[in-house]
């Protein structure tokens, strides 16, 4: 996917102030419509630069786009990086539908993007809601946790530029919640008008990579070295999971890529998830001449071809 440089296309700099892309675009936007345009690709042009205006004129998309684009390299392959908008606090709807504009805006701000400004508030009426993707560790959810976290809140300076101040909360993470649940914060969002109540603030749950796990609603799967007599005769091994260290027993015969299930060891819940051990066959190297000799003396035994039903 290629990577958009919306202010090239919008003919201003980095740091240019609301009012300028707002005036750059109206000038770009009459040079450019198709109804009045003799440019060959006029309509290229507008559909662009209307992507780029959709963008740019709104504070909390064109900081989460400024945020993505300091760690891009111009001529690389582009694919944004997994919860690369986790941390920013949105306020708003949903930016709706991203079919009108290319696959880059839609990788973005597609889907449950939230940004813009939400319906116009009348008096004593609530504040709008805001929203915001926290990274916690799977510890936190199997123990429950009291976490301070920072959020990163676009704002319009008195100069007209979009900037990001921190905002820090003190959350407490629930036992057993899973990715794509919210923690919500009451009374955290935007102020309300008159004397209307304040929004509330919505933390949408994900978790950090884990070393050993890979997490699945409430179910855990881990890959679990095991060495080839183990698999073939079978043993009892001290297989680690969140809640602690347990004896597996690993049946005799067990191949590679082998499914056992550890039942309730997953995520805490009502019922709780379950984890899954998958067994690889760990070989041992044949890094001396006592190991090579016993490698060879096997391939000498052993009447075994791994192909044969390959025809091979």
């Amino acid at each position: 996917m290629e990577f958009k440089d919306y202010y090239k296309i919008m003919g201003v700099a980095h740091d240019a102030t609301q009012d300028e892309i707002r005036r750059s675009y109206r000038k770009l936007a009459r040079k450019y419509h198709p109804d009045v345009s003799k440019e060959t690709d006029a309509e290229a042009r507008f559909k662009e630069l209307g992507e780029a205006y959709e963008v740019l004129k709104d504070t909390e998309k064109r900081a989460a786009y400024d945020q993505l684009g300091v760690n891009y390299k111009g001529g690389q392959e582009f694919r944004p990086p997994p919860d690369w908008n986790s941390g920013f606090e949105f306020s708003g709807r949903s930016a709706g539908d991203a079919g009108d504009f290319s696959d880059f805006f839609a990788s973005l701000f597609g889907g449950n993007f939230r940004s813009g400004a939400g319906d116009q508030a009348t008096s004593h009426s609530k504040g709008e809601d805001h929203h915001a993707k926290v990274l916690i560790d799977l510890e936190d959810s199997f123990q429950g946790a009291a976490r301070t976290i920072k959020l990163r809140v676009p704002v319009m300076d008195a100069q007209g530029h979009v900037v990001t101040k921190d905002r820090t909360l003190n959350v407490t993470v629930p036992r057993g919640i899973r990715a794509g649940q919210h923690i919500r914060l009451s009374g955290q969002g935007s102020p309300g008008a008159g004397q209307g109540m304040a929004g509330d603030l919505y933390l949408e749950i994900e978790f950090r990579n884990h070393p050993l796990y890979r997490i699945d609603g409430r179910d855990l799967y881990l890959d679990l070295p095991v060495t080839p007599w183990e698999a073939a005769l079978g043993a009892t091994i001290k297989v680690p999971t969140p809640g602690g260290i347990i004896e597996l027993k690993i049946p005799k015969g067990s191949g590679a890529g082998s499914k056992l299930r550890l039942k309730g060891r997953g995520i805490p819940g009502d019922p709780p998830g379950d984890c899954y051990v998958m067994l690889i066959i760990a070989l041992p190297p044949a890094d001396s001449v006592a190991a090579r000799d016993m490698y060879q003396k096997m391939a000498n035994e052993f009447n075994f071809n791994p192909r044969a039903k390959m025809g091979v």
